[in-house]
């Protein structure tokens, strides 16, 4: 059965291995095995989109109530890891996309805009829930 504790848990070591998947795709890259670093980051990509989908379908219609154990800081601490970890989420097909068909300007201005919504997921995700 599943626990709002167990979920949180899940989620955070999902954010722990995709964080490990993007600094090996970052090592790739700066070692210039493009290539590598594009295979990675579509793992990266379909693990990510897994979680949120996986996320999203157990809180709307499995166990709706799974999160009701939250007190009103914690509810808190979510929305704000919300705020950094659903737009990172919605730049994730940008990024993948430019990517692939080598729009490096683009590619690089959304690989701004990412790091810094993944460095708050990953310090609100490990940290504040």
């Amino acid at each position: 059965m599943l626990t709002g504790p167990s979920v949180i848990l899940a989620l955070k070591v999902a954010v722990a291995a995709v964080t490990v998947l993007l600094l090996l795709s970052l090592a790739a890259l700066a070692r210039g095995n493009y290539r590598l670093h594009g295979r990675i980051n579509i793992v990266f990509f379909a693990l990510t989109l897994t979680a949120v989908i996986g996320l999203e379908v157990l809180v709307r219609f499995l166990d709706p109530q799974v999160f009701d154990y939250f007190d009103a800081d914690m509810r808190q601490n979510l929305r704000i890891h919300l705020c950094f970890s659903l737009p990172a989420a919605a730049v994730l097909p940008c990024m993948l996309y430019t990517g692939l068909t080598r729009r490096r300007d683009v590619h690089l201005y959304l690989a701004g805009v990412f790091s810094m919504l993944w460095i708050g997921t990953f310090i609100t995700g490990i940290f504040l829930l």
